[in-house]
C-alpha cells in the first residue's frame, strides 16, 4: 500500500510552494509585565462594591428632612406656649391709658411674663402696637440699672477623641447640600417689632413663625402672637428659642448610621478583597504561565490548573492547557515534518547531483542520455514532492478558516461511482456504490476536502486491485456517525503496517510500479482532512470465508452534528 495524493486533485505548482505572503503582519509587541502591589482588577471590584454603599451612605446621612420635622415640631409647641402666654397677658397685664383706652401695663406686664416663662428656656419679648418693646425676659431691671441675662453651656471636659471624631463628623457632614435656606440671625441693639417678620404678623393679627440660623450654628426658632382682648391687639408677644436639641439628635441619628457604615464598609471591603483574591490571583497566574509560554517555555504542565474550581476560570484555565496542548503538539508536528521534507527532498537531490557529476566525466552521448534521464526523473519527483509539501502544509490553515455545510454523503458518493464509470476504460477497475438502508447520510464538513479524501482512498484502492476487479464503497449512519468504506480486492496491508500507512511519506507501492512516482502524502493529508472534521479514519484488512486475506478496508467516521 502507499499514501499517495491524487494528481488530479492536488497539483499545485512547485514554484508557488514557497510563495511570500500578499501582505505582511506587523509584529505584536509585548510589553514587560511588572508585578504590581495592587492588582487593577482588584481595585475596580474594590471601588464598584464600594460604590452602592456609599450612595446609600450618603443617602441615610442626608436628614434635611428629619430636621424639618423636629424644627415644626419645636414650632407648634412653641406657638401653643405663645398662645397661652398671650392669654395670661391679656386677662392680667391691662391698664387704661391716659386717653381711657386700655393698654398693656409696662410693670405688670413684665413681672407677669417673668414668671411664666421663668422655667422654660425661651426667652419672651412684648411690643407695644407702635412698636416699641415693652418687656424683655432677658432683660431685668433693677436699682443699679438694667442686667441681661444669657444661658451659658453646660461645662465639659473635652476628650480628644470626641473632638477628633466631631471634626471628622463636622468635615463631612458640613459640606452635605441644604435646601431649607434659613436666614441669619441679628440681634439689634435696639429691640423694635418692625425688625422681625413674625412680630410684624401679629401686629396684624396674624401669627408669625420664623426660623433663623445663628452665627454659632443654632437654630433660632421664634414665634409671634398678637396680645388681645375682645379681638382688640394690645401687643405683641414673640417667643423665640436658641435650640441645641435639634443637632443633637440628628448628630445622633447619623453617630448611628456611621456606625453601620462603618460595619458595612469592612465586610465590603474583606469581601472584595476575597473575591478579587478568588477571581483576579488566578487570572494574574494564567497570564504569566501564558507569557512563558509565549517566551518559548513549552509543556503541559506550564498552565496552572483550576479545573476544580467548576466555575468560568476553570474553564479557561481548561482551554489555555488545551491551547498549550495543542500548540506544542502542533509544533512538535511542524519540526517533524521539517524534518521529513528534508529527508525526501535530499534523496532526489543527491540522486541528481550524483548524475551530474557522473555525466561530467562520462564521453559516451547514450550514457550521458540515460543520465539526463535519470535527472529528468529525479527533477520531476522534486517537483511532484515540493507541491505535494506546499499542499500538505497549507492544508491545516484552510480549514481553520472555512466553514462547516451540511454535505449529502450519499449523493457525493453517487456523483463519483458515476464520474469514475463514465471514464472507464475496458479491463479497468469498476466502482460500485453499496448506501445502507439508513437514508440520513448528511455530515457537516467541507465538501471539496471531503471529496479529496474519498478520491485519495478510491485511487489508492485501486492502484492494488487486479485488472477487473471491483471497488466497493459503501456509506452507513447512526444517530451520531456517517460511517464511509472503502473496499478492494488486493493483497491487503501487512498487520504491523496498518497505522504506519497514515505517517508522512510512507510509500509502499505494487510489484512493478515505478519508484518515485507517488510522494506519500495522500493518507497522510487524508487523515489530517478527516480529523479536521472531528471524525476518524482506519484500515484493516477483509478476509473471505476461509479467513484469508480478500483484500483492504479503509473506514472514515464523520460526526453528524
Amino acid at each position: 500500500m502507499t499514501a499517495e495524493v491524487d494528481r488530479s486533485v492536488v497539483a499545485p505548482p512547485a514554484l508557488k510552494a514557497a510563495e511570500p505572503a500578499a501582505a505582511a503582519v506587523a509584529p505584536v509587541r509585548h510589553r514587560r509585565r511588572h508585578r504590581r502591589f495592587w492588582s487593577p482588577l482588584t481595585l475596580r471590584i474594590l471601588a464598584l462594591n464600594m460604590l452602592p454603599l456609599l450612595v446609600l451612605f450618603a443617602g441615610a446621612s442626608y436628614l434635611d428632612r428629619y430636621q424639618k420635622s423636629l424644627v415644626q415640631s419645636e414650632l407648634d409647641a412653641l406657638q401653643m406656649q405663645a398662645g397661652l402666654v398671650a392669654i395670661a397677658l391679656g386677662e392680667n397685664a391691662i391698664t387704661i391709658g391716659p386717653a381711657d383706652y386700655e393698654e398693656l401695663s409696662t410693670d405688670s406686664t413684665q413681672g407677669l411674663l417673668r414668671r411664666l416663662v421663668s422655667q422654660a428656656p425661651v426667652r419672651a419679648r412684648v411690643f407695644s402696637p407702635t412698636g416699641d418693646i415693652i418687656a424683655d425676659s432677658r432683660v431685668l431691671a433693677g436699682p443699679g440699672g438694667v442686667v441681661e441675662v444669657e444661658l451659658l453651656a453646660p461645662i465639659a471636659t473635652p476628650d480628644p477623641l470626641d473632638e477628633a471624631l466631631g471634626w471628622i463628623y463636622d468635615l463631612i457632614f458640613d459640606r452635605l447640600p441644604r435646601q431649607h435656606g434659613w436666614p441669619a440671625y441679628e440681634e439689634q441693639p435696639r429691640q423694635r417689632a418692625e425688625h422681625y417678620e413674625e412680630a410684624r404678623a401679629a401686629a396684624r393679627g396674624d401669627t408669625g413663625r420664623m426660623v433663623r440660623l445663628a452665627a454659632s450654628g443654632d437654630l433660632v426658632i421664634s414665634v409671634a402672637v398678637p396680645v388681645q382682648k375682645l379681638k382688640q391687639v394690645l401687643g405683641v408677644l414673640m417667643l423665640s428659642t436658641q435650640t441645641t436639641w435639634i443637632d443633637e439628635a440628628v448628630r445622633s441619628v447619623r453617630y448611628d448610621i456611621l456606625r453601620f457604615f462603618g460595619l458595612a464598609l469592612l465586610v465590603t471591603v474583606l469581601a472584595s478583597l476575597y473575591l478579587a483574591g478568588v477571581i483576579a490571583r488566578p487570572i494574574r497566574r494564567l497570564a504569566l504561565a501564558a507569557e512563558r509560554v509565549r517566551a518559548g517555555h513549552r509543556g503541559r504542565n506550564a498552565i496552572p490548573d483550576f479545573s476544580r474550581r467548576g466555575d468560568e476560570i476553570g474553564d479557561l484555565s481548561v482551554s489555555l492547557r488545551a491551547m498549550t496542548e495543542a500548540l506544542s503538539n502542533r509544533l512538535d508536528a511542524i519540526e517533524r515534518f521539517a524534518a521529513d521534507v528534508a529527508h525526501e527532498i535530499k534523496n532526489p537531490l543527491t540522486s541528481v547531483r550524483s548524475a551530474v557529476e557522473t555525466a561530467s566525466r562520462l564521453t559516451d552521448p547514450e550514457k550521458q542520455k540515460r543520465l539526463m534521464a535519470i535527472v529528468l526523473e529525479d527533477v520531476q519527483r522534486l517537483d511532484r514532492l515540493i507541491s505535494d509539501i506546499s499542499h500538505a502544509s497549507r492544508i491545516d490553515a484552510e480549514l481553520s478558516r472555512a466553514e462547516l455545510t451540511p454535505v449529502d454523503i450519499g449523493r457525493m458518493l453517487s456523483t463519483l461511482v458515476e464520474m469514475h464509470e463514465a471514464t472507464l476504460a475496458e479491463g479497468g477497475v469498476r466502482l460500485t456504490l453499496a448506501i445502507g438502508p439508513n437514508r440520513g447520510l448528511t455530515a457537516p464538513g467541507i465538501e471539496d476536502r471531503l471529496v479529496q479524501v474519498i478520491r485519495n482512498l478510491i485511487t489508492n484502492a485501486i492502484s492494488f486491485s487486479p485488472s477487473g476487479g471491483t471497488v466497493t464503497l459503501g456509506c452507513t449512519s447512526d444517530a451520531d456517525w456517517v460511517t464511509i468504506t472503502v473496499e478492494d480486492e488486493g493483497p491487503g496491508i501487512p498487520e504491523a503496517k496498518l497505522a504506519a500507512i497514515f505517517d508522512r511519506f510512507y510509500t509502499e507501492r505494487p510489484k512493478g510500479e515505478r519508484f518515485g512516482t507517488h510522494s506519500g502524502l495522500g493518507l497522510s493529508i487524508s487523515r489530517q482532512i478527516v480529523e479536521a472534521h472531528d471524525g476518524t479514519i482506519h484500515a484493516e484488512n477483509r478476509r473471505d470465508g476461509a479467513g484469508r486475506i480478500a483484500g483492504a478496508r479503509f473506514v472514515v467516521r464523520l460526526p453528524r452534528r
